[in-house]
């Protein structure tokens, strides 16, 4: 059984360390922000569907040049452009640390949003595509599981650190963001590796589709990642937490912090498990079952008005949610040639954009229209029929039994 485990023995690949290390801290910094973000944004508006748009914002720049993104990194340097995208996004840290004193107006929170999506759409997809690069084939296995799990280990570490430095002021946060980000821009700049050109030929129309049409044909991957997508997009109630954290559960930016953090320990604490007995059988079954407790998480999030219920439905809908992540991640690694892994990914990076992020938007957009407690209760619902639609509509996932043929 130790052959599955993540080996500290990955770790003498310098490169690797330091991917590791940027990617923990960099999405130890996003989480920070988000908590900031999401308060400042409540706290200057009072109203629901100004945070679904914070939402919107950072997903409008992944679906606008998914093509683009995902091409770049087949044919650029992969390290530049995440080093680029980090440099960036530190800026953007800064521009809210400004916005959080000056008190400026929400639009232009938006706008530095929009900025910082702009980022991340280019760095995920030459990231995802830059790891394989950094070790040897017989050990990518191992390097997918450090990024899990360090990645899983700041998304909870990160939105509890942000709750806790609110008590200092917005601006606090913002500044130990843009501090995270200009440490993570330091660690990828002193990757050696420098990946080549990956693809080749023209570019024109055909190459830029290539990784839809790709995930197209494959049946089982598509469904997988629509079905995460659906799932995810109709019963995110992660928007919605600040106006639980302020008017209904009552527990002010510290307790945001620990909502926030709740599915992230979820999600690690199913990875772990899923790294000593892995899905080795059923894999499309375990996939609908995880979506359907996804579903009745949320809806008993929704109707909780005790401060630890609530959190123990966001561990479960975590833990149900890593279960999907895992089987669809597998199945896009596990058959995507490396060539076009640069432009599949950018299609992956917008499914799961498109469920968290334009997911608030519809959560917020839903709770400005008929309550924030019924539309956390009608997603989650929406979220069973979802799981029940793609069963009958893909039969080839649901039959799936091994997630590697």
């Amino acid at each position: 059984m130790s052959s599955v485990l993540p080996s500290r023995g990955l770790l003498r690949h310098r490169d690797l360390a330091l991917f590791l290390g940027g990617r923990f801290i960099s999405a130890m910094a996003v989480q920070m922000q988000n908590v900031a973000v999401g308060w400042l944004v409540y706290d200057l508006t009072r109203d629901p569907l100004a945070l679904g748009l914070v939402g919107l914002a950072s997903f409008l720049p992944a679906i606008a040049l998914a093509l683009v993104t995902g091409h770049v990194a087949d044919r650029a340097d992969r390290r530049s452009i995440i080093v680029a995208c980090y440099v960036l996004t530190t800026l953007t840290a800064l521009g809210l640390l400004a916005c959080a004193w000056m008190r400026a107006p929400v639009w232009v929170i938006y706008l530095l949003v929009l900025v910082f999506g702009l980022g991340r759409a280019f760095a995920n997809p030459a990231s995802q595509a830059l790891l394989p690069g950094l070790v040897p084939p017989g050990e990518l296995g191992g390097a997918i599981a450090w990024g899990s799990s360090v990645w899983q280990t700041a998304t909870i570490i990160g939105p509890a650190v942000g709750g806790v430095l609110y008590v200092l002021g917005e601006t606090a946060v913002f500044a130990a963001a843009a501090a995270c980000f200009a440490l993570t821009t330091l660690l990828f700049a002193r990757i050696r590796h420098r990946s080549g050109s990956t693809a080749s030929g023209k570019t024109d129309w055909a190459t830029l589709l290539a990784g839809i049409r790709f995930i197209r044909s494959r049946p089982a991957i598509f469904g997988a990642i629509s079905l995460d997508l659906f799932a995810v997009l109709l019963g995110g109630a992660t928007a919605l937490l600040p106006i639980y954290a302020r008017d209904i559960l009552q527990v002010g930016p510290s307790g945001l912090g620990l909502l926030r953090s709740a599915p992230a320990a979820g999600a690690l604490g199913m990875a772990l498990y899923l790294v000593w007995r892995p899905i080795r059988q059923r894999a499309g079954a375990r996939m609908f079952q995880a979506v359907a407790l996804f579903g009745l998480a949320t809806i008993a999030f929704g109707l909780s008005r005790d401060f630890l219920l609530s959190l123990a439905c966001l561990v479960v809908l975590g833990a149900a949610d890593m279960v999907s992540v895992v089987i669809r991640q597998t199945l896009v690694q596990g058959e995507t040639p490396d060539g076009m892994r640069g432009r599949v990914s950018a299609v992956n990076a917008v499914f799961i954009g498109a469920s968290n992020e334009l997911g608030e938007f519809e959560s917020g957009t839903v709770a400005a229209l008929i309550g924030t407690v019924p539309a956390v209760v009608v997603g989650g619902a929406g979220t069973l029929l979802v799981a029940a639609l793609w069963a009958h509509w893909f039969p080839d996932l649901r039959r799936r039994d091994r997630l590697v043929n």
